[in-house]
């Protein structure tokens, strides 16, 4: 059936807001992959306030939630992975800072005794200059569900050089953190800051493209409640309701 103009421009909105842009891009429509079931493992829970906590820069309970997240099975390459994401949603003093607070936690737990699992290093080298870019883009087309491009990358045609070579390219060529894990963890750190809600309901609709269902992102919401703060729950709520009704209207 031939999509209504209406539809279009909601897909490419919807779209844009994956990347974080002001402006409409066109986008192939999102072919979502199937809904996740059950519930999130204790593992990807833990995921959550560590994010949240390293991207707000509240190391005290970062440290409680590193300890956590450890004990729930997390590696240590995973730790410092998810960290390392840290900077390109929070910046690099916070991503820097939490990574501190990592070595300052594994210490103290080796001095107490615990062996802590390391975990996978990334599989495969990160490739280089075209074939970086290739990788990229077919990155960010994966998990946007489409191809994107608009006038804003006309306008600032670095940000999208940057989005595609070093976003989903150098992080997300790193697959000892797969892409659901790095979803939740994006979410945990935009759920912790004020003013980028489009962001937030946008990887939400990413999750789901990663195969993360509707059940599971609630539960998210409340480890948000249980574990960070409830302002932070209620962005995510309210972000993770908009996208369940876009979701159901078609867009």
């Amino acid at each position: 059936m031939r999509n209504t103009p209406s539809v279009d421009r909601s897909r490419r909105s919807a779209l844009a807001s994956a990347l974080g842009l002001a402006a409409a891009c066109h986008a192939a429509p999102v072919n979502a992959a199937p809904a996740g079931t059950g519930s999130l493992s204790a593992r990807q829970q833990a995921i959550v306030p560590i994010a949240a906590f390293a991207a707000s820069g509240d190391i005290a309970r970062l440290s409680a939630a590193l300890q956590r997240g450890l004990d729930a099975g997390l590696g240590v390459n995973e730790l410092k992975e998810l960290l390392v994401q840290v900077y390109a949603y929070a910046g690099f003093p916070r991503s820097l800072n939490a990574l501190g607070e990592l070595m300052k936690v594994l210490e103290a737990r080796r001095q107490r005794g615990l062996r802590d699992r390391e975990g996978p290093l990334p599989s495969r080298p990160v490739p280089r200059g075209d074939a970086l870019l290739a990788a990229g883009t077919a990155n960010q087309t994966k998990l946007s569900g489409g191809p994107v491009r608009g006038p804003l990358f006309d306008f600032a045609p670095a940000i999208d050089e940057f989005l595609k070579t070093h976003l989903f390219g150098d992080l997300f060529e790193r697959d000892n953190l797969d892409w659901q894990s790095r979803e939740l963890a994006t979410i945990g750190m935009l759920s912790a800051l004020a003013g980028v809600e489009p962001q937030l309901q946008a990887h939400l609709r990413i999750a789901m493209n990663v195969g993360l269902g509707a059940t599971q992102l609630e539960q998210l919401v409340r480890v948000l409640e249980a574990q960070v703060d409830a302002e932070a729950a209620r962005r995510a709520r309210e972000a993770l309701e908009r996208q369940l009704a876009a979701a159901r209207s078609g867009g």
